[in-house]
């Protein structure tokens, strides 16, 4: 089943997704080479596809796991959580429909 990862950065997180992106970044091209990744990204905190200084509110990830314990130890296992960019992951059961 697909899961939705929001990953909620945390006040100032800009340094610490910059030190860790290229970890974050190896584990979602895992998920994707094992055909479980539907789409994920970042969320810009303001309403341009690059945020500059300004950062990120978060990141969103819809991808496969077999539980919602899996996901959820996937997404609390993720370089941003660990590097303190996250100040937390929810994760949530997801239904794709279209396309």
């Amino acid at each position: 089943m697909y899961y939705m990862i929001h990953g909620i950065d945390a006040d100032n997180s800009l340094e610490a997704r910059l030190s860790v992106r290229p970890a974050h970044l190896e584990r979602l091209k895992k998920l994707r080479d094992e055909g479980r990744l539907l789409l994920a990204g970042p969320l810009p905190a303001i309403d341009s596809p690059d945020p500059g200084p300004a950062g990120f509110t978060g990141s969103l990830v819809v991808a496969e796991f077999d539980s919602l314990e899996d996901a959820q130890a996937w997404a609390d296992a993720d370089p941003y959580m660990e590097a303190g960019a996250y100040r937390e992951a929810r994760v949530y059961p997801f239904k794709k429909v279209l396309p």
